[in-house]
């Protein structure tokens, strides 16, 4: 073990640094009038969509109370603490963020009987919003988006909007990733308030509000699930013409109608008609249909085939896609194994994961990309360097990063966002790092020692932890879950993982990444940065060998680095020597590996952030150390 290294990536804070400011080519060519315009929910599209972005008014306050006014603007889609807001201001946790903006509606859509949904990807984290001084929907979590009907709330003219953020960041339990107010090392600045598109979209009053993908691959079968709104009774005596064809409002019945295409070939369409509701209602259906063997395309990094949907549920259109994938571990013979081993398999053929650790972090964006073209440029740049497979780590992305790997073909394995108090770093850091070994006879229900004594911070985890699974697993590049990393926040792990498995058995489970591991998952997962790479394996117990993190080579890029100081976990003083570097560690140490056995790595990382210079791209994405 290279102690002096390891010496060297004690996390400190370093919460007094000024951070030098740098931008991306992206956030420098940002139009303020038109931020982030593209629909924001891909994997459901309809043609209605009104898109928040832009300036708003804001406020911080130390008061829960409406502030008499908002003098400043913010430039939504960012976070205060983000340069592109325009704020430049740290939410301090005992402090209250407020937003307000004035609501275009469009009356004659609303008096065509029309519902308006207001859409939030994702604001951090605790979030109250209102319209016209009615509270319409309070949510918890920094992560996910909500959604609520407005329409009781309008008016006819003069429409406000009002949203409410406390953020405790790590003063308490909740899930907050790596964002921290003191931050050094490993850990972020802290960000807060809304960080993901805001949106308005028209439908009908019977409309789809929800489409869920399940593809059995052995099979070549489909099931989509839906869930159905329908807010009024539609009879020939009170018609809506806008929600529903005149047979339809003749036989008091409502259709839902699916067609699955590929290359604009149709494969099949199913029609289901149902009654229409006497009162308000949402109702769950499923369609499922088999793909003919000559229109069978396997979904891979290599062919990423994505299939088209087109649904409607009376009047209301939409458009979506599914690919037919398959991840396994299976047992194969290897070159330099004795017997077979348990490996992972993409498509039931074994498929070494080429990963790089992601975590979703620009210099003026924080947590939001600048634009859709920044997205697939870390995508895109990490593909044409061989990566077949990203971790986004402790960090849910929005909705059109998950499609873009769909579409340009990436392997996705996902982390949950850790949570849970102050960190026993001691615990959780530096003894593994030392005695890896022995990390696994070290018991996850002991809560004090994971910073998990808050029984409701746990259940509140838990609970967004299924959610996550809930929202993300329409994405087929979602190969891995992640709910556990290193120790943070880590509790029953064998439990959660079952449950995670319970609710999307299609994906594979990174129990415990790095350590801790309590036997339970797919994979034995190690992290390794300061000892020489090896496959050690004794007992594989059908569960196959993940490197799930390695490298983390250092090399900082004057005038592109935030700080002057270099944290890494070996440190290069050239792009020659970092570059002659990697190579020996792909070539010599990493790719031999496979032929004993193991299944994937994850190199640190993608990028710089702040003080932690071991990326392959510089954090303001002006250089590629792999490439320059």
């Amino acid at each position: 073990m290279n102690l002096l290294d390891a010496a060297k990536s004690v996390i400190r804070p370093h919460e007094d640094d000024k951070l030098t400011p740098l931008t991306t080519v992206f956030g420098e060519r940002l139009d303020i009038n038109n931020v982030l315009p593209e629909y924001p929910r891909p994997q459901m599209v309809r043609d209605s969509y009104i898109n928040l972005n832009g300036k708003w008014n804001y406020a911080i306050t130390a008061s829960p109370d409406l502030p008499a006014s908002f003098p400043g603007e913010i430039l939504v889609p960012f976070s205060p603490e983000a340069a592109l807001s325009g704020v430049g201001r740290q939410l301090k946790p005992d402090e209250y963020l407020w937003y307000h903006k004035a609501l275009p509606i469009d009356k004659e859509a609303l008096s065509a009987g029309k519902r308006v949904i207001l859409h939030f990807g994702a604001v951090d984290s605790h979030t109250q919003v209102m319209i016209n001084g009615h509270v319409v929907i309070t949510h918890e979590g920094g992560y996910l988006p909500f959604e609520a009907d407005i329409t009781p709330y309008l008016l006819p003219e003069n429409n406000v909007l009002t949203v409410r953020v406390q953020d405790f960041t790590d003063t308490k339990s909740h899930s907050r990733g790596k964002q921290t107010l003191k931050r050094g090392g490993i850990f972020y600045t802290a960000q807060s308030g809304i960080w993901q598109t805001v949106w308005l979209e028209y439908v009908a009053p019977c409309y789809i509000q929800k489409i869920q993908v399940q593809s059995d691959f052995d099979n070549r079968k489909v099931t989509l699930s839906f869930s159905l709104v329908q807010n009024i009774h539609i009879t020939p005596e009170n018609p809506t013409t806008d929600s529903l064809s005149g047979s339809e409002m003749a036989n008091s019945q409502i259709s839902l109608s699916v067609t699955a295409l590929f290359d604009g070939k149709e494969l099949c369409n199913q029609i289901l008609v149902f009654p229409l509701a006497e009162k308000t209602s949402q109702s769950n259906v499923c369609v499922s249909f088999t793909v003919a063997e000559e229109d069978f395309h396997p979904w891979s990094p290599e062919c990423p085939a994505l299939y088209d949907l087109q649904i409607s549920f009376g009047n209301d259109k939409v458009t979506s896609y599914f690919a037919l994938r398959s991840f396994t571990i299976e047992h194969h013979q290897l070159e330099n194994t004795d017997g077979e081993v348990p490996v992972f398999c993409l498509n039931h053929k074994p498929y070494f994961l080429m990963g790089v650790l992601d975590q979703g972090y620009w210099p003026d964006g924080l947590y939001t990309a600048p634009s859709d073209e920044a997205l697939l440029y870390d995508i895109t740049t990490m593909k044409k360097l061989g990566f077949n497979m990203l971790r986004k780590h402790i960090k849910v992305e929005c909705a059109r990063w998950y499609y873009h790997c769909d579409k340009i073909g990436m392997i996705v394995c996902q982390d949950m966002v850790n949570g849970g108090s102050t960190y026993n770093m001691p615990a959780v850091n530096i003894f593994p790092t030392l005695f890896p070994k022995l990390t696994p006879h070290v018991k996850d229900n002991r809560y004090s020692l994971f910073s998990r004594t808050d029984e409701a911070a746990r259940t509140a985890w838990e609970k967004e932890c299924l959610e996550t699974v809930d929202i993300l697993s329409f994405f087929p590049c979602i190969a891995i879950w992640v709910p556990f990393n290193e120790g943070w926040g880590q509790f029953d792990s064998e439990r959660i993982t079952g449950l995670i498995k319970q609710k999307d058995n299609s994906r594979l489970i990174d129990s415990a990444s790095g350590w801790f591991d309590q036997g339970a998952g797919d994979f034995i997962s190690e992290h390794n940065y300061f000892r020489p790479l090896k496959v050690s394996v004794k007992k594989w117990n059908n569960r196959a060998l993940f490197l799930s993190e390695y490298g983390g080579f250092a090399c900082h890029i004057k005038d592109h680095s935030s700080v002057g100081r270099v944290y890494g976990y070996k440190r290069y003083d050239s792009l020659k020597e970092l570059q002659a570097a990697y190579d020996a560690l792909i070539q010599k140490s990493l790719l031999p590996l496979q032929k004993q056995g193991l299944s994937g790595a994850v190199y640190t990382q993608l990028s710089d952030i702040e003080e932690e210079v071991n990326g392959i791209l510089t954090y303001d994405r002006k250089v590629n150390k792999l490439a320059d």
